[in-house]
């Protein structure tokens, strides 16, 4: 009955593709470079006793036990949109459960039919999964190349309702930043809306960690901003900043949100808690860029624009023999391969981390010259 399943999983391992569940490394046995936690906020000891400390932390419910639609849509919510909308300086706010709820739940609702959905190729998965539920016509243009965007807006605008561009800001395979000021110009040119995916940036950009579009001062310019709390915030869930009445079209048609129980009061209340507390990670912030620096210095590399780092090995199996070899020296680091990236393109991708010191910086990047030299990687 099960052979047809056997037989994949089979063949997943014999091209060295097979996934399978692992420990987490948070015991303190390994120094990790694969958490997203950028800011160092999810083991820090000193906010979870404040937060306990100064909430009504007793009176938080672990759980909502409903959508937000019947009786999930708890007073917690209320504060976290509103001071969201308020640092974003726009008009709303609205928190899903995580950013694959908000990326498969905004834009099958926003996108009809006689629509154009135009993305950059590079875009995460929860995105690509949002646009096979679309209804509209979509193309892919290629990876940072808006020249090809243009010319996909003029063979195929012609006659659309409406024009989607979508894009992340911080590309989460590759780490390289995307031309925001650059869609800003194109999106206006051809009166198109833009959807920007903040989720590696925010926390991590920006003098009040907004993302990428605060660094750059285009948040206004922006039609809606996805970004998300499990990253660099340390805690669970997503949010949407976008204008009044996309808010209350999303309350009314995203199936993500309306058919799904709502984040537990207390999830809430501390993610509300650290972006009380986001403009003053700005040491933090530094940290991350002075890593960064130091990382590629030392693997004689471009400084690279982000505190995401992938070295690149092409097959499976080299980028699961490096990972195990550097696990082997203490380092947590994991291969990434197809269908996460493409491929031939299996790497490794280092997560730079507030909480790491420079010796941790120094010490992976003298492994990873030893590897690369012992095995005669380029």
């Amino acid at each position: 009955m099960y052979k047809y399943y056997s037989e994949i999983l089979n063949t997943l391992k014999i091209n060295s593709n097979y996934r399978s569940l692992r420990q987490s490394s948070d015991d303190g046995d390994l120094i990790n470079f694969s958490s997203n936690d950028y800011l160092g906020l999810a083991s820090n000891k000193e906010l979870k006793r404040e937060f306990i400390e100064n909430s009504d932390f007793f009176n938080l419910n672990f759980s909502s036990s409903s959508s937000r639609l019947l009786t999930g849509n708890h007073k917690e919510y209320q504060k976290l949109e509103n001071n969201l909308a308020n640092l974003y300086q726009r008009e709303a706010c609205l928190v899903f459960n995580s950013g694959y709820h908000a990326n498969v739940g905004i834009l099958p609702a926003l996108c009809g039919k006689n629509d154009l959905i135009l993305a950059d190729k590079s875009v995460h998965a929860s995105i690509i999964d949002g646009l096979k539920l679309c209804n509209s016509e979509t193309k892919r243009y290629n990876h940072k190349d808006y020249e090809h965007l243009i010319r996909l807006l003029e063979k195929y605008s012609k006659r659309k309702e409406k024009i989607f561009i979508i894009s992340e800001s911080i590309f989460s395979m590759d780490g390289d930043i995307t031309d925001i000021k650059r869609l800003v110009e194109i999106k206006n040119k051809y009166n198109a809306i833009l959807y920007l995916d903040e989720a590696h940036a925010v926390g991590a950009r920006g003098n009040n960690g907004l993302g990428y579009a605060e660094e750059l001062s285009l948040i206004s310019d922006i039609d809606i901003i996805v970004g998300t709390f499990g990253k660099a915030l340390a805690s669970q869930g997503a949010f949407a900043i976008c204008n009044d009445v996309i808010k209350k079209y999303l309350i009314n048609t995203s199936r993500s949100l309306i058919y799904t129980t709502a984040l537990p009061p207390i999830n809430v209340a501390w993610t509300n808690f650290i972006i009380n507390k986001l403009p003053g990670f700005s040491e933090e912030r530094k940290r991350l860029k002075e890593y960064t620096k130091t990382f590629c210095a030392n693997l004689n590399i471009e400084t690279h624009e982000s505190n995401i780092i992938p070295i690149i090995l092409g097959e499976n199996d080299i980028a699961i023999q490096f990972a195990e070899e550097l696990q082997n020296q203490g380092f947590f680091v994991l291969p990434i391969r197809h269908p996460t990236v493409p491929k031939g393109t299996a790497r490794l991708r280092f997560s730079i981390k507030a909480d790491l010191q420079n010796t941790d910086i120094i010490n992976i990047t003298n492994a990873i010259n030893n590897i690369k030299q012992e095995h005669n990687i380029l």
